[in-house]
């Protein structure tokens, strides 16, 4: 039987299995990584960032930047996302080593938007 989640996709919706590993680029075309996960509000669904992986080389020493989701605009023609940050931007974002996963507390969520220029709610 096939997957009719992948034979059914709409515009507006899209499996959580097909986002993990879509990559980003900037608004000048440059890769910057690519998607590892996305964090949701329990009690709302609303996703609130896209955890993207950047940096190291060939897997190896790669950090986690949470991005907030409305910054992502998904481009068909790319085969992912595109968000307008730099990778200079992106270098002093907030980020971490998967070791050391943050509590995405009031204050690291404020931190995240401050940074990209948002008001956290």
């Amino acid at each position: 039987m096939p997957d009719t989640l992948d034979s059914c996709g709409t515009r507006d919706l899209i499996a959580s299995d097909r986002v993990e590993g879509t990559v980003v680029f900037n608004a000048a075309g440059e890769r910057l990584g690519s998607i590892q996960r996305f964090m949701v509000d329990r009690n709302s669904g609303k996703a609130h960032y896209a955890v993207m992986q950047f940096g190291g080389i060939m897997g190896l020493g790669n950090d986690y930047y949470p991005i907030p989701w409305e910054l992502l605009v998904y481009q068909p023609n790319q085969g992912g996302y595109v968000v307008d940050i730099t990778k200079e931007q992106l270098g002093c974002a907030p980020h971490y080593h998967v070791s050391t996963a943050p509590e995405y507390d009031r204050g690291y969520n404020e931190r995240i938007c401050s940074h990209y220029g948002l008001t956290y709610y």
